[in-house]
């Protein structure tokens, strides 16, 4: 397919990619077109007009926190038994001893809570290797004991580099990058594992394997080659280093099933062998999306394992020293509005926390979700009857920033209107398809790909570039699609951290393909997910409504009410819950 730049006409819309535009690039992030009609040659022009999308989480409130530190410098009054070592805090970026605690807002913003007296503020984690204006990092670590001036700060983007800072208390500068990341799930450090006083990172793979990549102090690439020490990690919905829980100074971990049983790992400081056997510690911790931890702001010599609910109360759970824990205690409120905490347990999602509808008149309106399996109040983001017409669809993340692609067919062309602020030509050809629709990386490659359906049910694969403007050749992934009449998909349903897709056949059944990350057979075989879907008119897909990283759909009943199908992290949904009525007003929802 031929690519380049139309020239720019009278009422096209003006997307751009910079965040100056309040987070223009975020539209329509549902990654689907349900049945969407061919183009054709005779198509008139349709008019879209600019849209000025407000940033997600702008003006709520900013999470609240109960703690209370020492003003002591961290060490001075340990209350821990003498002779045990104290293990060094993976973020502390003030230096005054005492971890910090780092996490990124839905807009991006990555911010760090002292718990000094100061406010919090902006960590400047501007990734010099990205290439791109605006950037969301998938997930955020830190790392003790690499550098004399601080922790390093480690960032993974959804294409697998991750990026080394060293510490600075405003801007962190990018040392190191590397790439090939995609390879994982999940990527954290849980302190020192191997007993030299310097924070290793754990890596685990899509089929559950875990890896040990040892800190290399002074060297210039800031990590050893990768060791692999087990499988059967995949069970594991959450993995969250705690640093040291049983004063012995070596790192230990806490894992949990999507069921909620939560085992501790006690480290050995062998690298060939870095855990113990597990030990469980309790049930119900599935009531939590997020596990992570504060390392030692008690001063005991335990790190405390923090949680966050739902509703986004965070609690923290202070260590026995056996891998036990006391009562637990809230921490503080309003903590769904990050999406991501520093060395977090989760799987974490991309792409998407948003819903766009467009009405009968053809105006659009916007949602953002809240991170608490709740929606903001709509916004109106065109002008009256603007998008009327128009056959658009959405891919998510077809470059690093995070934010959905708006794209539309066109006399058969594609374009795409996040490219510098025009729209951008990605080939002809496209008019022969029934159905596109973007579902995320499915070749692997951490790259935004995008599905199309013939009229033949014969389904095909376009491989992205990384950029948003281009695809490889097709490749043809099935037959036989022409069954169904939904297809979409815009995140991680099964929870393994690929894509999926979720298939709905003439007959009202579900079904759920999950995504391989190869990109000559992208799915597995289908896994009926239920019957009676047939009463649902349209569905949208968020990448994650209830911050624990796994996908949510919504379904809009025919008397116009909406429902949330949150994943239950095994490649089923969760009994449904009632989001509210008068949806019925939206002609088409993304």
């Amino acid at each position: 397919m031929e690519t380049g730049r139309p020239a720019a006409g009278p009422n096209r819309f003006s997307g751009g990619r910079t965040r100056v535009a309040a987070c223009t690039a975020l539209a329509l992030a549902a990654g689907m077109l349900l049945a969407a009609p061919a183009a054709h040659a005779d198509d008139a022009p349709v008019p879209l007009p600019s849209v000025e999308r407000p940033v997600p989480g702008a003006g709520e409130q900013q999470p609240t926190s109960t703690l209370k530190r020492s003003p002591a410098k961290r060490g001075a009054i340990s209350a821990q038994d003498e002779g045990a070592p104290l293990a060094a805090p993976r973020s502390d970026v003030n230096g005054d001893g005492w971890s910090d605690l780092i996490s990124q807002g839905l807009d991006g913003s990555v911010w760090v809570h002292t718990f000094d007296g100061n406010n919090p503020s902006v960590l400047g984690l501007h990734d010099p290797y990205d290439g791109t204006s605006a950037h969301v990092h998938k997930d955020i670590f830190s790392v003790a004991g690499l550098r004399s001036d601080g922790p390093v700060h480690f960032t993974l983007s959804s294409t697998g580099r991750l990026t080394a800072f060293a510490n600075d208390t405003t801007y962190p500068s990018a040392y190191w990058s590397g790439t090939g990341w995609q390879q994982f799930n999940k990527v954290f450090s849980p302190g020192d594992l191997t007993g030299d006083g310097v924070g290793d990172v754990l890596a685990r793979n899509h089929a559950g394997e875990l890896f040990l990549y040892r800190a290399t102090p002074g060297a210039s690439a800031p990590l050893a080659s990768k060791a692999g020490i087990g499988g059967g990690w995949a069970q594991y919905d959450q993995l969250a280093g705690v640093n040291d829980v049983n004063n012995d100074g070596i790192a230990d971990l806490f894992a949990r099933t999507p069921a909620g049983e939560l085992f501790f790992y006690s480290g050995t400081g062998n690298a060939s062998r870095p855990f113990e056997a597990r030990v469980k510690v309790g049930d119900g911790w599935q009531i939590f999306n997020t596990l992570f931890s504060l390392d030692d702001f008690t001063e005991d010599g335990n790190a405390e394992l923090m949680a966050r609910a739902a509703n986004g109360d965070l609690y923290t759970y202070v260590s026995t020293g056996t891998g036990k824990f006391l009562p637990r205690t809230k921490f503080g409120s309003d903590w769904h509005f990050r999406n991501q905490f520093a060395n977090a347990g989760n799987i974490p999602a991309w792409g998407k926390n948003e819903v766009f509808g467009v009405d009968g008149s053809g105006t659009l309106w916007w949602y953002y979700d809240r991170n608490n399996g709740t929606l903001a109040p709509r916004q109106k983001i065109s002008d009256t009857g603007g998008w009327k017409g128009a056959k658009i669809t959405v891919a998510s993340s077809l470059n690093d920033d995070s934010y959905a692609d708006l794209l539309q067919i066109y006399n058969g062309h594609l374009y795409n209107y996040d490219i510098d602020n025009a729209p951008y030509d990605l080939g002809g050809g496209w008019g022969q398809f029934d159905t596109v629709l973007g579902a995320g990386d499915l070749s692997g490659d951490g790259k935004g790909d995008l599905v199309t359906r013939n009229s033949a049910g014969e389904l095909f694969l376009h491989r992205g570039n990384g950029n948003g403007t281009g695809f490889a050749s097709k490749l043809r992934v099935g037959s036989g699609w022409g069954q169904f009449n939904v297809l979409t998909g815009a995140g991680d349903i099964s929870g393994d951290g690929r894509g999926d897709l979720i298939a709905r056949a003439r007959d009202g059944r579900l079904y759920l393909y999950e995504g391989t990350g190869v990109s000559s057979a992208p799915f597995r075989a289908k896994k009926l997910i239920g019957s009676g879907w047939g009463q649902f008119g349209r569905f949208a897909v968020v990448s994650d409504m209830t911050g624990d990283g796994r996908a949510d759909l919504l379904a809009r009943a025919s008397d116009g009410t909406m429902y949330r199908y949150d994943a239950d992290g095994r490649g089923n949904f969760k009994p449904r819950v009632k989001l509210g009525p008068g949806w019925n007003t939206y002609s088409s929802l993304f």
